[in-house]
């Protein structure tokens, strides 16, 4: 076949279009071609120090507390024991808590919108005083064999504390508050009880996150600080994805979130420095996940051999479900566990390897 002269033209500028796509490919997104970021990751411990669970089929809803590991540590979510080994001992950047507002005005530091999966009560936690919920047992239903056994009951220090007794124990450290409700309001107490603890948020670097009704007023309280919500983060994440790869960040990224799972950084334009640098110049923050479920669910990651698969110059955040083995292999020199601790939390990864089918 014999080309004509208009032919060899218009292939001449197909060729030249191409090239300049591929020069922006690879240039624009090159992350090589980015400074190297300083510092390493920074771990956020989901709920502190906490009993890991099996998370298939797991929703909203979804009790936990029988569905638990055999227990390899005395410790339960949200507590104040756990809250000290989170940064005392296993080495964590940054905690994640989750709060709820009680009958009498004040804020309890607790997950669930009830109290029948974890406790010996009954109810609505936002129906109850904070007497009455700190005279419960928070450790009384978790079990991990059905219920034959209930190894974590009876222990005092195991009670659902308030938002000013997490606070002194945490400190200056940064904290994410997880609002589990819709209702703006909750948004204003927490303000209204962090002002009058005196905690200065945005030096803290705390962070909000929850439905988007709840962002938009915390964000009025807290206009510097990091606050985001589900969708907030899906559409960041989405919008760079899509638009990222020209160099131009989309507004949806500008003081947001973007996502990043361990199975999808592959369409995350110039993962990891290039990526970085951009969401550092809009005043965004990064949150790498575990592999996302059947249902695209985010979740923290549970194996340490997962620190692996996030490359060497990632310095931004990462979720972590289990803080207790993950925290001391990021930086075992903050390991300050017993020498029997690290025997049995080493042969409950092997069991949880097995039941991922990882073994």
């Amino acid at each position: 076949m014999t080309l004509t002269p208009r032919k060899k033209v218009w292939l001449y500028r197909i060729g030249m279009v191409l090239a300049v796509l591929f020069l922006i490919l690879t240039v624009v997104n090159a992350s090589w071609l980015a400074p190297t970021p300083q510092g390493s990751p920074k771990l956020i411990a989901h709920r502190g120090v906490a009993q890991v669970y099996d998370q298939e089929g797991v929703g909203r809803d979804t009790c936990t507390a029988d569905r638990i590991e055999e227990p390899v540590h005395p410790y339960i979510e949200n507590t104040i024991p756990s809250m000290r080994e989170t940064f005392h001992n296993v080495g964590a950047q940054m905690i994640e808590i989750d709060i709820a507002p009680t009958a009498d005005g004040q804020i309890a530091v607790f997950h669930d919108w009830t109290l029948d999966c974890r406790t010996n009560g009954t109810g609505d936690v936002r129906d109850a005083t904070m007497e009455e919920l700190q005279a419960l047992d928070a450790g009384y239903r978790y079990t991990a064999d059905g219920g034959e056994t209930f190894p974590l009951r009876g222990n005092p220090a195991n009670r659902i504390p308030t938002l000013e007794e997490a606070l002194q124990m945490i400190g200056r450290r940064p904290i994410m508050f997880n609002f589990k409700s819709a209702d703006p309001a909750e948004a204003d107490l927490l303000a209204e009880h962090l002002n009058a603890a005196r905690r200065r948020v945005e030096q803290a670097g705390d962070a909000f996150y929850g439905h988007p009704d709840v962002i938009a007023r915390i964000r009025e309280h807290y206009p510097d600080a990091w606050a985001f919500s589900a969708e907030d983060a899906e559409a960041c994440t989405r919008d760079y994805v899509a638009m990222a790869w020209t160099g131009f960040m989309p507004d949806s990224c500008r003081n947001g979130t973007l996502i990043v799972p361990l199975d999808k950084q592959w369409p995350i334009w110039g993962w990891p420095n290039r990526a970085i640098a951009r969401m550092k110049s809009v005043g965004g923050r990064i949150l790498v996940v575990g592999p996302l479920d059947v249902e695209n669910h985010p979740r923290g990651i549970v194996l340490p051999e997962q620190l692996g698969e996030i490359p060497d110059s990632y310095n931004g955040f990462v979720v972590v479900e289990d803080i207790w083995t993950i925290g001391p292999a990021l930086r075992p020199s903050q390991d300050r566990r017993r020498a029997e601790d690290r025997e049995r939390a080493l042969d409950a990864l092997d069991s949880r390897r097995a039941r991922l089918g990882l073994d």
